[in-house]
């Protein structure tokens, strides 16, 4: 018999809106629940207060970040890290 996939906190959206919405939904509050790397005393207690606002409480820091993630680095920038920029210079 297959087992069937459950989706947790998903479960209260029924048959609406798709399942591609619904794991992606899932994913996301999947994921707000941890607490992640304070950049300040690089422990995982810091804990997300409101979209892009998060705090630690273990050195007590409130800081911005992304709306799910405390990083802000923008996909374009990691993306490019593993290319080496060159510049001519003309003289």
């Amino acid at each position: 018999m297959v087992q069937l996939k459950r989706h947790g906190s998903v479960k209260r959206f029924g048959p609406r809106y798709g399942r591609r919405v619904k794991d992606k939904v899932a994913m996301v509050e999947a994921s707000s629940l941890h607490n992640r790397l304070c950049p300040y005393c690089r422990i995982a207690k810091a804990a997300r207060l409101a979209s892009g606002i998060w705090h630690c409480s273990k050195c007590q820091s409130k800081f911005t970040g992304r709306a799910y993630t405390v990083t802000k680095e923008s996909r374009s920038t990691v993306a490019s890290e593993g290319l080496e920029v060159t510049e001519e210079i003309e003289e």
